[in-house]
């Protein structure tokens, strides 16, 4: 766990110094995008007694790896031992534990986020383990995730030369099908994901 933890952090440093160079000392407010998506990710989960509302769990699992990146930045921003946070965050990850109500692990994590301004480790676990997301999907949707917004940086996303729907489909559906037969435990899974990804566009028709 560990080791995949710190070529998480990697990444996450990798992508914010795409977007920014000098991103550690911008002051960029990580606990509000945490909070912000904290209440998209509620919606998606349902609260309004005053219509039908059925659970998403699959896009509040993707709500939760969108604030796995704002926490990672943080948490890199508190420390630049990567060996200690990747530590940390192994033992905190593994002993969270749902309260059996979601909502309110939710807006306990969400309070404890707006007072420290900090990554609430451990409430987020409570999240993970009361949606029924392992560690192990955290990480291979964080990489895929990370892969595909480099991947779109490098072909013009920019500029707007990007194209996100080649092959009558759309980026997405393309990444979901190369995670599905490539090794997520292989150390180059990043890597060989990257090279699919390009390969497959390239013999796209667009």
């Amino acid at each position: 766990m560990k080791e995949k933890i710190l070529i998480m952090l990697d990444l996450q440093n990798a992508m914010n110094t795409k977007v920014n160079d000098d991103w550690m000392n911008q002051n960029f407010s990580w606990y509000r995008a945490i909070w912000v998506e904290s209440a998209e990710l509620l919606d998606h989960y349902g609260w309004k007694w005053w219509k039908k509302q059925s659970l998403d769990a699959e896009q509040v699992k993707l709500e939760l790896v969108d604030i796995w990146h704002f926490g990672l930045s943080i948490l890199l921003l508190e420390s630049d031992n990567r060996e200690e946070i990747s530590s940390n965050i192994a033992k905190q990850i593994s002993n969270g534990k749902s309260s059996g109500d979601f909502c309110g692990d939710l807006e306990a994590f969400t309070l404890t986020t707006l007072e420290k301004k900090s990554f609430d480790i451990s409430g987020f676990s409570a999240l993970m383990s009361g949606i029924n997301l392992s560690f192990e999907e955290l990480y291979v949707s964080y990489i895929g995730k990370n892969v595909l917004n480099f991947f779109r940086q490098d072909n013009g996303y920019q500029d707007g030369s990007y194209k996100k729907v080649w092959s009558g489909k759309e980026d997405n559906e393309h990444l979901v099908e190369l995670v599905g037969e490539l090794d997520t435990n292989s150390k180059l899974f990043k890597d060989n994901l990257y090279v699919s990804l390009q390969r497959r566009y390239n013999e796209s028709s667009i």
